[in-house]
C-alpha cells in the first residue's frame, strides 16, 4: 500500500487511549480488527461502519509500531529471517484495514469517509516516515544485504533487494537535515494529494451541463436520454436533463449530440472543470506537487524528479523514453494530420465550404464519416454490448479458454454498493482460488475511470488468496433494462480484468512481491494484451449477442464493426502523447524552473509545441489541472508506461497469434512465466522468457493500431 500523509506520534498515542477510554469494548469488536470469518477472509461489508475506520486504523498503526519496534529492539545479530522476514510481516492488520477503506475512498467516497480520510491522512503519513527513516531498521537491513545477498535466491532474494533500495530511495542514507526535509515532503505531498482527491471529484461533478429540454439532445439514443435524465435527477432535478463529465477531455457523447452549441458546451465544461474557470482551481496544487517533487529529487541527487522516478523502470531513464516517444511522434503527426483534413472536408460537405472544424466537432462528424464509410453506427451495435454478457460469456469466457478459470456468481457475500457482483475463481482442476468483485457503474461518490485493486492481495506467507476487484464508470439503464456499453468500453473490461488476471493467478510467497507490484512500465502489460481477447472471433460471437433476442451479431454488421475498429485511430495515439509529453515536461523541471499557479497553462501550451504536439484538434486525453494519475496518483512521470507496455502486450498478443490465440498451454505458458510471477524476477527476463525476445520491438506498434 501507498501510504499518504502524519501526525505527531504523541497525538497518535493520545487519540487510541481516548478510543479505548470511551468504550474499549467498541475496539475489540470492530470487525476490521478481527479477520473476517467469510471466504477469503473477504470484507463483512455487513458489519463494517465508517465509524469503525478510525479507531481501526488508530489501533493497527499502533500494532505496526510495536511489530517494527520488535525488531529494532532485539539484540540478536541481524539476519534474513529475524529482520527481512520479519519486517515483511509487519502490517498485516493495517494492510488489511487500509485496502477495505481506500477502496472506499476511490468507488464510494461518501461526505464520511472523506471526513475519515482527512484524520487518517496524515496518521498514515507520520507512520511512514517514522519506518523510512528509522535509523536502527535501516542499520539491520543494511547489515543482511551487505552479508546476506549474494548468498540468498529466489524470492528471498528479490524480497532483500526490494526492501534495502525502497529505503535508500526513500532517503535512509541521507544526513540528518536533508532527512528531516524528506520528511516535511512527504507530509505536505501527502497535505496536497488529499486536497486534490477532495477538489477533482467534487470539480467534475460541478461540471455537468445542465439541460432543458429534450430537443436540445438530438441526436442521442433513448437510453442516452434516459440517463441523462436519471443524472439530473440524481443531481437535483435543476433542469429535466444533464450532461455528465467524464475523466478524458474528450467526452464519448459528442459523438451522437447534434446540437453544436450544446457539444462546445460539454467540451468547454471539460477542459475547464479545474482550471480556475469555473469555481475550482488545482493548479495551485499542481506547481507545489511539482515543486516538492523537485526539491525530492535534488536531495536524491538527481537533476529532476523523472530522472529519480524512472530509474527504478524498464525504461530506466529520460532519453530512453523520449527517443521512444519520438519516434512515435515522427510517425504518427502525418497521419494525424490527414485525419483531421479528411474529416473538416467531409464536415464541409454538410456544413458548407467556410466551416471550421472545432474539437467539439470532430467526434460528431468523425462518427458520421465512419457511418458512411462502413454503413454503420455505434447505436447499431451497443445492443449488442450488453454490459452483463460482455462480462460473463466475453470477460470470463476468454479467461476459461485461455487459462482454464470457471466464475461461480456468490450472492452470500456482502458487497458495499448494491451494484457490486462477486464471483468465486475456480482454477482447471477445480481449486477455489481467488474471490473477484466487479462495480461497473457510476454515481457521484465514486471518482471518475476505471481500475483494479485488490481487498487483500495473494501471499503464501501469509496464507492469504486473492481478494481482487474492478471499478468502472459506466451508465446503468434504468431498472429492468439492459445496460448497453460501447466498444471502447468493451475493450475496458477485458483491459481492467487483465489486471485482475495479474493478481488472481499470483502464486508468489511474498506480499511485497505478489500480483501487480511490477514497475510501472510493465504492469499495464497483462492488462492491454487482455484487450486483444475482445476482438478474437470466437470470443467475440460468445458475447456479442442482442440484448433483448439473444440472437449474435448478424455476420456482415460484425465485419463493418471489426474492419472499423482502428478507424482515424490517430486520434487516440495522438492524445495519449500528448499527456504522457506534459507528464514529462513538468517532471522534467528544476525546482526554479516550476510555474507560478497563473502561469501553469502557459507552461502546458508551451510544452506541446516544442515537442511538436499542440494541436487544439487532438488535445491531451488528460490536460494539466485534471490529470489524477499524475497528481494523484502513482504515475507521476509515468503515463509514457501506457504506450511503452503497449509494445510488450503487442509482441506477446502477436506471439498468441502464432502459436494459437486461444491455446490453453499457450496461456498456461504465460501464466506460468509471467501472470503468477509478480515481481519475484527481472521484469525484461521474464518477458523474454515468453516471447523469445531479447528485447520489445517497437515497430510492431504502429501497424498494430492500423497506422
Amino acid at each position: 500500500m501507498l501510504f499518504t500523509i502524519g501526525l505527531a506520534s504523541v497525538v497518535m498515542q493520545s487519540a487510541a487511549v481516548t478510543g479505548d477510554a470511551s468504550g474499549a469494548n467498541d475496539t475489540r469488536q470492530n470487525p476490521l480488527l478481527q479477520k473476517s470469518t467469510l471466504p477469503f477472509a473477504a470484507p463483512d461489508f455487513s458489519r463494517i461502519k465508517t465509524s469503525d475506520f478510525l479507531p481501526a486504523f488508530q489501533a493497527a498503526i499502533e500494532q505496526n509500531r510495536q511489530e517494527i519496534a520488535q525488531i529494532t529492539t532485539q539484540k540478536r545479530k541481524p539476519t534474513f529471517e529475524n529482520t527481512i522476514l520479519a519486517y515483511e510481516k509487519c502490517g498485516e492488520l493495517l494492510d488489511r484495514v487500509s485496502s477495505v477503506f481506500y477502496g472506499l475512498v476511490s468507488a464510494d467516497k461518501t461526505p464520511e469517509i472523506a471526513e475519515t480520510e482527512k484524520k487518517v491522512t496524515p496518521l498514515l503519513t507520520e507512520l511512514e516516515n517514522e519506518i523510512s527513516f528509522n535509523k536502527t531498521l535501516f542499520q539491520r537491513i543494511k547489515y543482511v544485504y551487505d552479508r546476506q545477498y549474494k548468498s540468498l535466491k529466489g524470492e528471498d532474494k528479490k524480497l532483500l533487494e526490494e526492501v534495502y533500495k525502497s529505503f535508500v530511495r526513500k532517503g535512509a542514507l541521507l544526513p540528518d537535515d536533508k532527512m528531516a526535509r524528506m520528511k516535511e515532503i512527504n507530509m505536505r505531498i501527502a497535505e496536497l494529494q488529499q486536497q486534490w482527491g477532495d477538489m477533482l471529484p467534487s470539480a467534475t461533478n460541478h461540471s455537468v451541463v445542465w439541460v432543458n429540454s429534450i430537443e436540445e439532445l438530438a441526436g442521442l439514443s433513448e437510453a442516452d436520454i434516459a440517463q441523462c435524465k436519471k443524472d439530473a435527477e440524481s443531481r437535483g432535478s435543476k433542469t429535466p436533463y444533464c450532461i455528465v463529465i467524464i475523466n478524458t477531455t474528450q467526452q464519448p457523447i459528442l459523438s451522437t449530440l447534434a446540437n453544436r452549441a450544446l457539444r462546445k458546451r460539454v467540451y468547454e465544461a471539460s477542459i475547464h472543470r479545474a482550471d480556475g474557470s469555473r469555481s475550482f482551481n488545482t493548479f495551485p496544487i499542481v506547481v507545489e506537487i511539482a515543486r516538492l517533487r523537485a526539491e525530492q529529487a535534488q536531495i536524491m541527487g538527481y537533476p529532476n524528479y523523472a530522472s529519480y522516478s524512472l530509474e527504478k523502470t524498464m525504461a530506466k531513464n529520460t532519453d530512453n523514453v523520449y527517443a521512444f516517444l519520438k519516434q512515435l511522434i515522427s510517425k504518427y503527426k502525418v497521419k494525424a494530420d490527414a485525419e483531421t483534413k479528411a474529416i473538416e472536408e467531409f464536415a464541409r460537405k454538410e456544413m458548407g465550404p467556410d466551416f471550421h472544424l472545432q474539437p467539439y466537432d470532430r467526434f460528431y462528424y468523425s462518427a458520421k464519416m465512419k457511418k458512411e464509410m462502413f454503413n454503420f453506427s455505434e447505436d447499431d451495435v451497443k445492443p449488442y454490448f450488453n454490459i452483463d454478457s460482455v462480462q460473463r460469456n466475453g470477460v470470463f469466457y476468454a479467461a476459461n479458454r485461455v487459462y482454464g478459470l470457471t466464475f461461480k456468481e456468490r450472492k452470500d457475500l456482502p458487497v458495499y454498493h448494491p451494484d457490486m457482483k462477486v464471483f468465486e475463481v475456480f482454477d482447471k482442476d477445480g481449486r477455489s482460488m481467488a474471490l473477484f468483485y466487479s462495480d461497473y457503474f457510476r454515481r457521484p461518490t465514486k471518482r471518475g475511470g476505471a481500475w483494479m485493486s485488490a481487498f487483500a492481495k495473494q501471499s503464501g506467507l501469509r496464507g492469504q488468496l486473492p481478494v481482487i476487484y474492478n471499478v468502472c464508470n459506466n451508465a446503468k439503464a434504468p431498472d429492468g433494462q439492459p445496460s448497453l456499453i460501447s466498444w471502447d468500453e468493451v475493450t475496458t473490461l477485458f483491459h481492467e480484468f487483465g489486471h485482475a488476471l495479474h493478481g488472481i493467478l499470483s502464486d508468489c510467497k511474498y506480499n511485497t512481491l505478489s500480483g501487480t507490484a511490477v514497475a510501472r512500465d510493465f504492469v499495464e502489460m497483462p492488462s492491454q494484451f487482455n484487450e486483444s481477447f475482445a476482438s478474437i472471433p470466437e470470443i467475440f460471437d460468445h458475447y456479442a449477442r442482442h440484448a433483448v433476442t439473444g440472437q449474435p451479431m448478424p455476420a456482415d454488421l460484425k465485419e463493418k464493426m471489426l474492419k472499423s475498429i482502428n478507424f482515424q485511430s490517430a486520434y487516440a495515439l495522438g492524445e495519449n502523447l500528448a499527456a504522457t509529453c506534459l507528464d514529462l515536461a513538468w517532471h522534467c523541471l528544476s525546482i526554479d524552473q516550476i510555474p507560478t499557479a497563473d502561469k501553469a497553462a502557459d507552461f502546458e501550451e508551451r510544452a506541446l509545441r516544442e515537442i511538436g504536439l499542440l494541436d487544439s484538434q487532438i488535445p491531451p486525453r488528460y490536460s494539466t489541472s485534471y490529470f489524477n494519475h499524475v497528481w494523484g496518483g502513482g504515475y507521476a512521470a509515468g503515463y509514457y508506461s501506457y504506450l511503452w507496455t503497449e509494445v510488450l502486450a503487442v509482441n506477446v498478443a502477436n506471439c498468441f497469434a502464432t502459436r494459437g490465440p486461444l491455446r490453453p498451454e499457450v496461456g498456461q505458458d504465460l501464466r506460468d512465466k509471467i501472470l503468477s510471477r509478480g515481481n519475484t524476477r527481472d521484469l525484461m527476463q521474464m518477458f523474454s522468457d515468453f516471447t523469445g525476445m531479447k528485447a520489445p520491438d517497437a515497430t510492431a506498434l504502429l501497424p498494430a493500431r492500423g497506422l
